[in-house]
């Protein structure tokens, strides 16, 4: 967070402190919002206001899935086309919006809002990781039980560990657990390729 500057004016210097709070926000980056807001029409900072609002007060975790929504149960998990009987199990809300752009999945989702970290101080009871097993369970009671279960967790040791949390946890449990294959980037050269990817690359050929 920047040094208060006393020669601005507390609202000023309260806005630069806010935006410096932000991931990716350096103190630079803080003023120059702040001040490209000073100079902008009044409309664009009123707009932007009525947009934090409503993202706080409109907004609110799907009871089924744990992805971002204003409407409970979202749309993917009302959505009757979807295969509800497969469940892509991500990180973040984020991953859900990255997942959908590809439109090759017709599941549905579980969002973890994190991953297994102890060095951060994130423990299974800290994550969805309790609805996800509660979710599985109950379709099974329902005699709709879940035939695959998709760990689309990052390729981190920490989204490792956690897959393997998940997988330990479900083994026996679902009828197929799968993770994202994971490999080289289109476009990318070999040369720059890590062990890691190479080695996961190698794994999941296939044939032509």
């Amino acid at each position: 967070m920047p040094a208060p500057n006393k020669m601005l004016p507390p609202s000023v210097q309260r806005l630069i402190e806010a935006f410096a709070r932000l991931p990716g926000i350096g103190p630079k980056s803080a003023s120059r919002l702040a001040y490209y807001l000073l100079r902008a029409p009044a409309d664009v900072s009123l707009e932007l206001a009525d947009a934090l609002r409503d993202l706080k007060s409109l907004t609110r975790l799907c009871s089924v899935c744990y992805n971002v929504t204003e409407a409970d149960p979202c749309e993917i998990c009302r959505d009757p086309a979807r295969d509800h009987g497969v469940i892509c199990v991500v990180e973040e809300p984020l991953d859900v919006a990255a997942i959908e752009r590809s439109r090759s999945f017709n599941g549905v989702y579980h969002v973890l809002h994190g991953v297994i970290s102890p060095m951060n101080g994130v423990g299974p009871d800290e994550l969805r990781l309790r609805e996800l097993l509660t979710r599985v369970e109950k379709s099974r009671a329902t005699g709709r039980p879940i035939r695959e279960i998709i760990l689309a967790t990052n390729p981190t040791l920490e989204g490792e560990n956690t897959a393997s949390f998940i997988h330990r946890k479900l083994a026996g449990d679902v009828l197929r657990i799968t993770r994202l294959a994971r490999g080289l980037p289109v476009g990318g050269d070999l040369e720059y390729a890590d062990e890691i990817t190479l080695s996961r690359a190698l794994e999941g050929r296939q044939p032509l």
